[in-house]
């Protein structure tokens, strides 16, 4: 299986899906760290996360995948929704949480 096949099952085979560097409860950049409180605040406790560190590959292609040069990157129902900035844009309309719940 290619790596941008393992990305997109990871993608679709969950609801949110959160590329990053670090986990969830250790951050390993700002913009991770930013992203995980994103989702918490908007009421996202539970999601499936990559560390990014951990496989070059899928650092790489997730770049790729979604032609977005940075990460973190959010997927929400296989749908490409952004990096910390746009997350925070989002969260700051309460659109970020309406997509959580929708």
């Amino acid at each position: 299986m290619s790596i941008q096949e393992i990305i997109d099952q990871q993608v679709k085979g969950h609801t949110v899906v959160l590329y990053m560097k670090g986990s969830p409860d250790f951050p390993q950049c700002g913009f991770s760290a930013k992203a995980v409180s994103l989702l918490r605040q908007s009421g996202v406790q539970d999601f499936f996360s990559v560390d990014v560190l951990q496989n070059p590959e899928i650092r790489q292609g997730i770049k790729s995948y979604a032609n977005w040069p940075t990460i973190p990157q959010l997927y929400v129902k296989g749908e490409f929704v952004g990096g910390s900035d746009i997350m925070d844009e989002l969260f700051q309309s309460g659109e970020l949480k309406s997509l959580m719940a929708g």
